[in-house]
């Protein structure tokens, strides 16, 4: 399996996951020294499992796409895919490629990684195995701008003033949960979901400024969980029977399948052909 992210939910689950001893676990960021720690650790708790660091810059699509075709290189199959990095409320900014920088590592370096390794995954599942893709979005997609994606804007900071961090935070995980509903309908082979976390305590919420971190605590008061409690929704989509998942589905902490809850726009399957499609466009000179 490969989880992207060296701190937070995607470490968590890399450390739980381990202790289960799978075939291989490849872990990705930005950070090589915070994936030694990881790793150590997982080592020092007694578990066999090989884990191995990739780095990857999802706001660089050069960087993720040299990450993936290092797996590519190194590996004949790959089971689970789990797409949990990503970034919340930042100022105003831009990716290296020039997109804006949260649509554009939330969203957009994640499906490149994706496409990428699609081959490998087709691959696998043509073995008989349980191939499974997760991608960690939020609740907070609802927070989206109106229409759900401004592409006209997608190369811009999009900059709508004093909530305009939350606008664009909420485009990037609507694009989340559309683009996997997407790819179940293209790749039914592929069991692939959306899932919400909860509102946890990690350094994406204790990192923000004074401001947004008061937002977040009034709108979820009573509501936030701990980091390990945060990881059980991602790794039950990770190991539960391949029969207690429905592909395309937005599934709420712990595993409650919650399609029919999504707004209109979060079910918007003529939204989610868009998306693809502009996805593809952009992405196209990083296929090969």
């Amino acid at each position: 399996m490969w989880s992207l992210g060296t701190a937070g939910l995607g470490a968590q689950s890399v450390t739980q996951l381990a202790k289960h001893s799978p075939a291989r676990i490849y872990i990705s960021g930005r950070n090589a020294t915070s994936a030694k720690t990881i790793i150590n650790e997982i080592a020092e708790s007694g578990s066999n499992a090989p884990v191995s660091f990739v780095e990857c810059d999802l706001a660089s699509l050069d960087s993720v796409k040299k990450a993936a075709e290092d797996i590519l290189a190194k590996e004949s199959r790959l089971d689970v895919l789990m797409c949990n990095a990503g970034i919340m409320a930042l100022p105003p900014d831009l990716t290296k490629d020039g997109y804006e920088v949260q649509f554009g590592s939330n969203h957009l370096g994640h499906a490149l990684l994706i496409q990428k390794l699609l081959p490998l995954l087709q691959h696998t599942a043509e073995t008989g195995a349980d191939v499974r893709v997760i991608i960690l979005t939020s609740i907070g997609y609802q927070l989206h701008p109106s229409g759900g994606i401004v592409f006209d804007d997608l190369k811009t900071t999009q900059d709508y003033g004093v909530f305009g961090s939350w606008r664009r935070y909420g485009q990037s995980k609507l694009a989340n949960i559309l683009y996997a509903r997407e790819l179940a309908r293209r790749y039914p082979d592929i069991t692939t979901v959306s899932v919400h976390p909860g509102v946890v305590t990690t350094g994406l919420v204790e990192n923000l400024g004074w401001a947004h971190r008061r937002f977040i605590y009034a709108t979820t008061f009573n509501q936030m969980v701990t980091l390990e409690e945060g990881a059980y929704n991602q790794l039950l989509a990770a190991t539960t029977s391949k029969g207690r998942l429905e592909t395309g589905q937005f599934y709420m902490p712990v595993g409650v399948a919650s399609n029919g809850k999504l707004t209109k726009t979060g079910h918007d399957d003529v939204l989610a052909s868009r998306l693809w499609g502009w996805t593809d466009e952009a992405l196209e000179e990083y296929y090969n």
